[in-house]
């Protein structure tokens, strides 16, 4: 019964995040947003919704090596394996200011940190800890990303006077708030059954909470990363695929985890210190293989991928 509940947990963050997307994207499209606030907010922090869940919930539960594991596994795979399995479908082209800003700002996001969470090893106090002026800290660095996303964004406005109030793509106002409800209940109630199923699991078979959130936990929320970066891959919009990307990173350690801080301070196990090292080393990658004629080949998509694969084996002997 409990691997049915953390499947259906798994299925409605998936579904529920699909239809917030929609929702919020064409509500967005109603207020008459311009395409680049959609794609750098809605899209990137509507498939970032389910960590966000999860990992609260887990902070509103005690278990912090869940929310902490759950980010930190969830960036990892995000940048290995979905960047990886969508540039081999197809190679990812990369516009200058995604390489000049929003990468190097995961990388910084990456350096916070693991800067916040060592506290022993900057003699602050006898246990490292995400506390809760931390979570301050975090968040008042997600309000710069915002207002760079917002500048950048009026600094590309495009005209959008002739975008019709009502059409069959976008739907009346009324469906979209409805499916937009509908979609945030869904992530909601999927991340309370992922977090209470994972974590029985992970006591039934000895498994530590910080590995039940590097891997079953961060795999499944990070699932509409994969579905919609591969979805958007597969159409050639690949711009919209590395930013959901890039700006769900972003998102997941400066406002889930300086919010789920807030709620609750989150105790650091030392073997999280491992991984937020390998976080630092795929973005750098990242920066490099985007780089490289300004596109993610095929090539170094595969080269990303087994790189996760490997790490995943060795966090799996580790536990």
């Amino acid at each position: 019964m409990v691997y049915l509940l953390l499947l259906v947990g798994f299925a409605l963050l998936i579904k529920g995040a699909d239809y917030f997307i929609d929702g919020s994207s064409n509500i967005a499209t109603l207020f008459r947003v311009p395409p680049l606030i959609v794609g750098l907010t809605i899209v990137a922090f509507g498939t970032g919704a389910p960590e966000a869940t999860v990992s609260i919930i887990a902070a509103l539960e005690g278990s912090a090596d869940v929310t902490i594991g759950n980010i930190v596994g969830s960036n990892i795979l995000n940048i290995s394996l979905v960047v990886g399995v969508t540039a081999f479908i197809f190679p990812l082209s990369v516009e200058r200011p995604t390489i000049k800003k929003e990468i190097p700002f995961a990388f910084l996001s990456a350096v916070a940190l693991i800067v916040l969470m060592s506290d022993r090893g900057l003699q602050v106090t006898d246990v490292n800890m995400i506390t809760r002026s931390d979570g301050i800290i975090f968040l008042l660095f997600f309000s710069i990303f915002l207002y760079y996303v917002i500048e950048a964004a009026r600094n590309s406005r495009e005209q959008t006077s002739d975008i019709p109030l009502q059409s069959e793509e976008t739907g009346t106002w009324g469906k979209n708030v409805l499916i937009t409800i509908v979609g945030l209940a869904a992530i909601i109630f999927g991340g309370y059954l992922v977090v209470e199923n994972s974590t029985d699991i992970a006591f039934r078979f000895g498994m530590s909470e910080t590995l039940v959130g590097l891997t079953i936990v961060a795999i499944g929320s990070s699932l509409p990363e994969l579905i919609t970066s591969v979805t958007a891959a597969m159409k050639q919009q690949s711009e919209i695929a590395l930013g959901n990307i890039v700006g769900s990173s972003i998102f997941n350690i400066l406002f889930v985890l300086g919010v789920s801080s807030i709620i609750s301070p989150l105790p650091v196990n030392d073997k999280l210190f491992f991984d937020v090292i390998v976080l630092l080393i795929l973005t750098v990658f990242l920066f490099v293989f985007s780089r490289t004629k300004y596109k993610v080949a095929k090539s170094e998509g595969l080269i990303l991928a087994i790189f996760y694969i490997v790490y995943l084996v060795y966090i799996v002997i580790r536990n």
